[in-house]
């Protein structure tokens, strides 16, 4: 009851507070029938005392005997009747009120919803939050009836005040786990908290909120304090720490992970210890929830993220740039020097013409200082057609229009292998979208490899697996 009132008479002076703020007539409007609305409700709720309700259900007690007496019911069967009649008045009395009560509520709460800074009115209604709230008045009603509707039968006011009580205790923990669940989804809309692990904070109040209860239902139940509870708890501590170990392992890691900025809600992370490659979707006390891009779901105990390693791929998106890094396996057998014939045929690549002239240039002087004989080439420096298509590849990847020229960009040879010699393109793209990603570094090897034969380079290829086609047929 006093939960009730307490609602309708803070709202109320919050919408009225709100209705000084709101310029917009429509709001103001709005806002005005919610606050009678609740103003209505709050004075019709501040006359249900216990005392009023007792006097009620005694008068209704009194009236109902002296009608089954009047009708000449024998006096052994009276107190059995009157019973049950109390206790369809009881059931009628709760079921309309707690329906009134829910629609009057849901009402003042899409009333609020309207005006901008009382959005948590429509998470509340969706954690059912009216229904809770309309039963705590017809709850008080029952538990203050109990002594008068079973006056006849003593022997089961005590089970059933008991049981009310706890009913009682569990409908006032579902109420403000439906304000708890409502607050944290109101807040990831913030875009303050939207990627912050908000459920692994709200469970730890929830838990403390079942500890609370199930002492609360201890207390009911033995009719000793509620210290009693926790002491027998502290002496079971050992127990509790094995039952709940993930949940502290969780908690403790969930603070490690938002102070040092470790993992974000929808975060793109990599741990193939445990098959996750996607977006983080879920932080709770226990788990980590990742969608993976082949749309599976991979679950992560959330003390992992603590003691095992991953890679979170957020640097690369907050960057605006994504590595390209993939080689080129060229045949060793097709590198050669380039002849003066050849060269002047590279000279009308343009976008290296330049290079050779100053290349070439530095290659003459330098041979003739040291008396080379360039009738062999061997003799001396000469450009070559694998260097001469490195800086081809490097050219064409600094004038492309999607390659980020603010990060490095490189065209480099890595190791010989027995499948050739690999020339690698790094470089990073200017997005870090996927699908846009692809595109650009298929479109870079698709020239580059076409572009290949024109300086008379082979790309390698292992045909050694290949089927005979001309067998099969």
């Amino acid at each position: 009851m006093e939960t009730l009132t307490a609602f309708t008479t803070f709202a109320s002076q919050c919408i009225k507070q709100s209705n000084q703020n709101v310029i917009m007539e429509e709001q103001t409007g709005i806002v005005q029938q919610a606050a009678d609305s609740i103003s209505l409700s709050t004075d019709t709720l501040q006359q249900l005392t216990p005392e009023t309700i007792q006097q009620s259900t005694y008068k209704i007690s009194i009236w109902s005997k002296q009608l089954l007496e009047s009708w000449g019911i024998p006096e052994s069967s009276v107190n059995l009747i009157n019973l049950l009649l109390q206790l369809s008045i009881v059931i009628l009395f709760i079921w309309v009120f707690q329906w009134v009560t829910q629609k009057l509520i849901t009402l003042i709460l899409k009333q609020t919803n309207k005006v901008e800074k009382f959005k948590i009115s429509g998470f509340l209604i969706e954690t059912k939050f009216p229904r809770y709230l309309a039963l705590t008045a017809p709850l008080s009603w029952i538990r203050n009836s109990i002594p008068i509707v079973f006056e006849y039968y003593p022997g089961v006011i005590t089970f059933i005040s008991k049981a009310t009580d706890l009913f009682i205790v569990w409908m006032l923990y579902w109420l403000v786990n439906s304000i708890l669940k409502a607050f944290a989804k109101q807040l990831k809309t913030s875009s303050q908290y939207k990627d912050k692990p908000i459920d692994s904070y709200f469970q730890v109040i929830r838990i403390l909120l079942v500890i609370l209860a199930i002492g609360s239902t201890f207390t009911v139940l033995s009719g000793k304090e509620l210290s009693t509870f926790f002491t027998a708890m502290g002496a079971a501590s050992a127990i509790m720490m094995l039952v709940f170990k993930d949940t502290i392992l969780g908690f403790v890691a969930s603070i490690q992970v938002t102070t040092n900025d470790m993992v974000r809600i929808g975060d793109w992370i990599t741990m193939p210890k445990y098959n996750a490659d996607g977006n983080v979707m879920q932080i709770t006390l226990t788990t980590v929830k990742v969608i993976n891009f082949d749309k599976t779901i991979s679950t992560i105990p959330t003390y992992a993220l603590i003691s095992d390693s991953f890679q979170n791929w957020r640097g690369m998106i907050e960057s605006g740039g994504r590595r390209i890094k993939r080689p080129i396996a060229f045949k060793q057998s097709s590198f050669k020097f380039v002849s003066p014939k050849n060269l002047k045929y590279y000279k009308k690549i343009q976008s290296i013409s330049q290079y050779i002239d100053e290349r070439q240039a530095l290659i003459n002087k330098h041979n003739q200082d040291i008396g080379a004989d360039t009738s062999i080439t061997i003799n001396g420096r000469n450009l070559t057609n694998i260097g001469l298509f490195r800086k081809y590849a490097e050219m064409y990847l600094k004038s492309h229009p999607d390659i980020n020229k603010n990060m490095s960009i490189m065209v480099r040879h890595l190791a010989p292998t027995e499948k050739g010699l690999p020339l690698e393109i790094y470089c990073f793209t200017n997005t870090t979208v996927w699908l846009e990603y692809e595109g650009i570094m298929a479109d870079i090897f698709d020239h580059l490899i076409s572009a290949a034969k024109y300086f008379d380079l082979e790309v390698f290829e292992d045909l050694t697996n290949e089927p005979n086609l001309s067998e099969e047929k």
